[in-house]
């Protein structure tokens, strides 16, 4: 090559770095176009997946290493070790989850599903990145290890992680940090379930809560990557295989899938309170006796080794006695007792924090109530039945849709973990009855449920959270400009106790102008002790209804585009 050859190939490559900084800055500057958005979902569906990848061969390496098989054969390979180790090793995991937790988190709890569904509604899409992490590899560690909980809260979690950091890269907006969260969290689930289906609807119903046109292009893009992630690691294969016979016998059987579905709400009710009453007696039993935050998962992991050692499909997943379910292998005394066990580990698990999801274990619980409820169903009215098999198909997606409040994400996840679609019927009749039954009982879901304990209000929509995203700093007039009354009027009302806080919300402002009929409120600093407060500005009524319309308009664009 030629001296000028050389000088040309290097301007040319200057030239192409400067174009490449500027589109980065425009990028950066008024987020990216159309075209650039769908080629960052692609991106984002892709290493989503690949983390789920990871996440679900991780688990399985360290099972085989600790059990010797992975969660397909693991509670029959449990009945054959010796019992001092199916005990000891939940706690180990539990101890090792408890200092994981105790050293990256401010609160020793995992994240999950229901801290991405507030950083989508509440922080513009963004999630704990830091607190992430620790969380999916404590869950690692809790499945693992004997903990009886899912893999898909935290996979969905650690979805968000990788979303966060690019939308803090390019510096999305609200909108555009909720379409690359769910984009992020449409490739984990797709990839972790090989239903890009279940997992496009999952992102749009569970954690953005709408279904925007939008939106769905790219969050299908990513759950289309995510998909073949899975697939060149284990082929177009379906998690579970039903008998060839299992079909619906006649329409008169549908009666029966209703009642089915009543039952299947109450059990998930039944699963979702026993988690947070273990929640709340750990909490209690841990405040009353001093126990260390990182010694709470340890206990909970000896409760669960005490529990395996004569119940053994009880540890990890339970995709082994999913199967059996599904395939008749259980019989009635055996399905009631399974499920009723399950519960109480699950909640065990997750009340102690050992970290892990709550979907897996309510396809478990779901697939024994429905096998049950099928053995009594066929066995009275054998002449116009189906098989048993059919009810635990169905059972598995009715509590789990309860369970999430997700009818249509979880009908679909269903059917594309069994490759059934002929027994449609039959699931959206439970799952339709059991998701109406159960959202009566708790907020909504799970995941909502989870949320309203904290004081964060997401079940009631926009309208009763949206107060809650707007600080009265950003609505008020600060103090000395022209828009602002008297500063003597101000002190007047401070002096009353009538006032807000700079820290605080419209949520907290808006019954003070409620309760006091007061135009405005005192936006003030508080001083330390003996020091006198300082008077930031003054929050007024019609500025704060003004920016929550603006706010209510905002978000009704976003969910009709």
């Amino acid at each position: 090559m030629t001296q000028r050859d050389s000088q040309s190939v290097e301007r040319i490559a200057a030239r192409l770095r400067g174009d490449a900084a500027r589109a980065w800055a425009v990028m950066r500057r008024q987020g990216p176009s159309q075209a650039q958005f769908w080629l960052i979902a692609l991106l984002i569906g892709t290493a989503a997946g690949f983390a789920a990848l990871g996440f679900r061969i991780g688990i399985s390496a360290l099972q085989t290493a600790l059990y010797g098989t992975d969660d397909m054969r693991l509670a029959s390979v449990a009945r054959t070790l010796p019992w001092y180790w199916v005990l000891a090793v939940p706690v180990l995991g539990g101890l090792v989850v408890g200092v994981i937790l105790h050293r990256f988190t401010p609160d020793g709890r995992v994240r999950a599903v229901a801290d991405v569904i507030e950083g989508a509604a509440l922080n513009r899409g963004r999630v704990e990145v830091k607190a992430g992490l620790a969380s999916a590899l404590a869950s690692l560690v809790t499945l693992s290890s004997g903990g009886s909980s899912g893999r898909e809260g935290p996979v969905v979690h650690l979805a968000g992680v990788i979303s966060t950091w690019v939308a803090d890269r390019i510096n999305a907006s609200g909108m555009t940090g909720r379409d690359l969260l769910g984009c992020a969290v449409a490739g984990a689930v797709s990839a972790s379930f090989n239903a890009p289906i279940a997992g496009t609807l999952f992102a749009l119903e569970v954690v953005l809560r709408h279904f925007a046109v939008h939106a769905f292009a790219p969050i299908a893009i990513a759950a289309v990557a995510g998909t073949v992630i899975n697939r060149l690691k284990f082929g177009d294969v379906t998690e579970f295989t039903l008998p060839a016979d299992a079909g619906l016998a006649f329409y008169v059987e549908l009666p029966a899938f209703l009642i089915l579905g009543l039952v299947s709400g109450l059990v998930a009710v039944a699963l979702m309170k026993a988690i947070f009453w273990a929640e709340d007696v750990a909490s209690a039993v841990q405040a009353r006796t001093g126990l260390p935050r990182w010694l709470r998962p340890a206990v909970a992991g000896l409760l669960l080794g005490l529990l395996a050692i004569p119940f053994p499909h009880i540890i990890g997943v339970g995709y082994e006695t999913t199967s059996a379910a599904l395939t008749g292998g259980i019989g009635l005394s055996e399905a009631i007792a399974f499920a009723v066990v399950k519960t109480l580990a699950v909640a065990i698990t997750l009340g102690g924090r050992m970290g892990g999801g709550v979907f897996s274990p309510s396809l478990v619980i779901g697939a024994l109530t429905g096998l049950a409820f099928g053995l009594v169903a066929t066995g009275l009215l054998p002449e116009v039945s189906g098989t048993e098999t059919l009810y635990a198909l169905a059972g598995m997606g009715a509590v789990a849709a309860a369970v999430l409040g997700a009818p249509i994400s979880t009908a679909m996840i269903v059917f594309e973990l069994t490759g059934d679609w002929q027994t449609g019927l039959a699931v959206m009749c439970a799952v339709s009855l059991s998701t109406a039954l159960a959202s009566r009982m708790v907020d909504r879901s799970f995941f909502l449920t989870q949320l309203e304990r904290r004081e964060v209000h997401l079940a009631a929509g926009p309208q009763a959270y949206l107060l809650a995203t707007l600080m009265v700093t950003g609505v008020m007039r600060p103090a000395g400009s022209g828009a602002a009354p008297p500063e003597a009027e101000a002190w007047a009302l401070v002096e009353a106790g009538t006032f807000v806080g700079e820290q605080r919300t419209l949520e907290a402002a808006m019954p003070l102008f409620e309760s006091t009929g007061a135009a405005f409120l005192p936006v003030v600093r508080l001083g330390g002790e003996g020091e006198a407060p300082e008077l930031l500005g003054t929050l007024h009524h019609v500025d704060a209804l003004r920016a929550y319309n603006r706010a209510l308009a905002d978000t009704a664009a976003e969910e009709h585009s």
